[in-house]
Parts: structure tokens; sequence; C-alpha cells
């Protein structure tokens, strides 16, 4: 016979029961008076039900339980975060891009193919192109990685990039050994980020402004730049959402990083920055890349004006890698109409070998790019003369 529990004990564990669940029930409400639909949702063809289903999920409270509980078993037991972060020590997080294969073999040449394309066709235009090759935080703070180390392919991947840029004629000044000298003043990249903090940038800018004074002898429109530093303030970093143990293991992350954001502004406050296309009196630097560039909460389009004492225009966006914003820019007709004299291309190494989506561009196009680089890898290897020599 199977033993029973007494009855006591029985009425006991069902309102126990009960009452968790009355109590995940109506913790549930308060997601209630967060809710609001897109206007216009039709009421009877179950879009708005569907809607509010999808929000209720999300903040349904045993879900985020389950979320909370698995990613603390991973973090506690195996030193492991979700997809997308690799932990290091000291609460160091790492993107895991720095530390993938190539996706295929022969993607780093595809994309170098490409870039080299991207290089021939601004020489055409008449625009000088300047490659900042931004190092792994990985590879800028390899004393704080933990178990995980980056696949083989990254171990001399900044410096083969640099040769690559170097062999094919571009203007590619050395940033490892800038930000290994920029580590004695504070920190270069932030801990539980991506990204490098104002201090990186600042001694890359200044780095970058060095190169274009001495080697691309430019007459540029001079204007002084003021930079301002504002209080340090927590940052709560983007890899820390890999790490979705908020809030009821919060205790359990890294504690924030500490930024201290910086703005630059002109010294004349009625200078006109004006526009690219269009304007004689318009910038004639342009700088293009990633959210390395295009997040203000780094200042490199700013730190990079003042370095350079000369307005820039930023071009660079979010979320999409170095490629693609570079590639619209291309396609642009003020772009083509008025191009500047000066590009800087900013290109974090860990994107050279990783596919892009690049399905908006037309396929040709990309092909013919590929090809233009391709040929002068091929040339470059085969100069003329050399097979009749053999």
């Amino acid at each position: 016979m199977n033993p029973t529990l007494p009855k006591p004990l029985q009425y006991a564990y069902v309102a126990a029961f009960g009452g968790l669940l009355l109590g995940l029930a109506c913790g549930s409400l308060k997601s209630f008076p967060s809710f609001s639909a897109a206007p216009g949702t039709p009421l009877l063809n179950g879009k708005l039900a569907h809607a509010f289903e999808t929000h209720y999920d999300e903040q349904f409270p045993i879900k985020r339980l389950g979320t909370n509980l698995w990613a603390a078993l991973d973090f506690a037991l195996f030193d492991e975060g979700r997809p997308g972060v690799v932990l290091g020590k000291d609460g160091w997080l790492y993107t895991d891009e720095e530390f993938k294969p190539a996706p295929t073999a022969t993607q780093l040449d595809d994309n170098w193919a490409l870039l080299r394309g991207v290089q021939k066709e601004l020489e055409r235009r008449g625009v000088k192109l300047v490659l900042a090759i931004i190092p792994a935080k990985a590879r800028v703070y390899p004393e704080y990685l933990g178990k995980e180390q980056p696949a083989s392919l990254h171990a001399g991947l900044y410096q083969d990039f640099l040769q690559r840029a170097r062999q094919a004629g571009m203007a590619a000044p050395e940033l490892l050994e800038t930000l290994d000298q920029a580590k004695d003043k504070g920190q270069v990249f932030l801990r539980t980020d991506t990204h490098w903090t104002p201090l990186g940038a600042e001694a890359v800018a200044e780095r970058l402004a060095r190169a274009i004074r001495d080697g691309q002898h430019l007459d540029l429109p001079q204007q002084t730049f003021i930079t301002e530093a504002h209080a340090a303030a927590p940052h709560k970093g983007d890899l820390l959402t890999f790490l979705p143990l908020d809030p009821l293991f919060s205790t359990l992350l890294p504690a924030p990083d500490q930024l201290q954001e910086r703005q630059t502004r002109a010294a004349d406050d009625n200078a006109s920055g004006g526009d690219l296309f269009g304007d004689s009196t318009a910038p004639q630097v342009a700088l293009v890349g990633t959210s390395y560039s295009a997040n203000p909460r780094w200042n490199f389009a700013g730190a990079l004006k003042q370095a350079l004492s000369a307005d820039l225009i930023n071009y660079a966006k979010e979320g999409k890698g170095p490629l693609e914003p570079m590639l619209e820019l291309l396609q642009d007709p003020g772009f083509a109409q008025h191009p500047p004299r000066l590009l800087v291309w900013e290109f974090p190494e860990r994107y050279l070998p990783m596919r892009n989506d690049l399905s908006q561009f037309d396929a040709n196009w990309l092909a013919q790019l590929r090809a233009a680089g391709t040929r002068d890898e091929r040339l470059a290897a085969n100069p003329p003369g050399l097979a009749a020599a053999r």
C-alpha cells in the first residue's frame, strides 16, 4: 500500500501550492497597466489578443523565475553565460565574437577582397582612406581571460590584418601599442561591455590624427574644439544582457562599470559643421564604422575632431558592423557628388573573419568590388614581369 500524507499535511500542501499559484497570478497582474497595443490594432481578428499574450508571456513571473534560475546555475556551477558572452576573471566579460573561428575557411579572404575593393573605389573617387583597425578587447586585456581562450584564428589576426592593409598601400596606424600604453592612464575598454572607454577612444583618435598630419599632407580647414568630462556614473554594459540574473540573482552579477562620459564642442559655438554634401565650408573629413564610432557615449568622433583640429561628419552606425555602413555610403548619391577628401574607416579586427548579412546590396555590385580587390591581390603576388623572368 502506498503511504499517504496525513490529512493536515495534505491540506497544508494544497494551501501552499494554491497560495504560490495565487501569488504568481497576482504578481503577473502588475504587467497589465504597462500593456499598450499599437494604434489601430483590430479587436476582432485576434491581433489584439496575440499582442496581449506576447506581453503577458514576457512579464510572467514563472518564466522570469526559470530564466533567472537556469542562468544562475550556468553562472555558478559552470562559469558560463548565454551564447554571446565569455566570462573572464575579476568580473571581466568578453564578446564571444572575439573567440569564434571563421564560419567558413574562405570568409576572411572574401571579406578582405571586399575591403580591398572598397579601397580601390575610394581611390577612383579621389578619397584618401585611413583604416583604423581596432584591436580586440581580449587582445588588449588578455590578463583577464578565463578558462575559455580565443580560437587559433585570432592569435595573429590583428597583425595579419595590419600587414595586409599596409601591403595594399592603406594608411593603417598601429593601434594595439597605442591602447597598451594608454592602459597606464586608466581603463581603455569597459569591463562589462563590448566597447572601449572614452579614454581608449581618445588615445586612438590622437594616434590617428598624428598619422594623418604626418602622412596625408592635407590642408584641412582648422577649427578649435573643447572636450568636457562629466562625472563618472554606473554603466550597465551590453554584455550583461547575456547574464539574465536580474532581479532574483542580481548579487551574482559583476559590479557595473564606472563610465565618465565626455562631450566635445566647437570652441566657437557659432561655427557651423555644415553638411558634407553640398556646402563648400562643410567638413572635408568623414568617419564611418561601428558603434565604437556611432555611440556618443564613447565620444570617438568628438575626440577625433579635437585631435585633428578639424570638423568631420560621422556616418558610423550601431549594430551593422563596419562593412554595411561603408557600402551604404558608397551608394549615397550625395557622397558621389561631394566626396570628402579623407575618410577614416573604424574597423574592429574581429569583424574581418565574420559573416556579414549584405543581402540588401546588389549581388553583382558586391561581386564586382570583390573581384577588383582579388585582382589587385593577384597582381601584388605576381607583379608584371615576374612570369617573364621565370
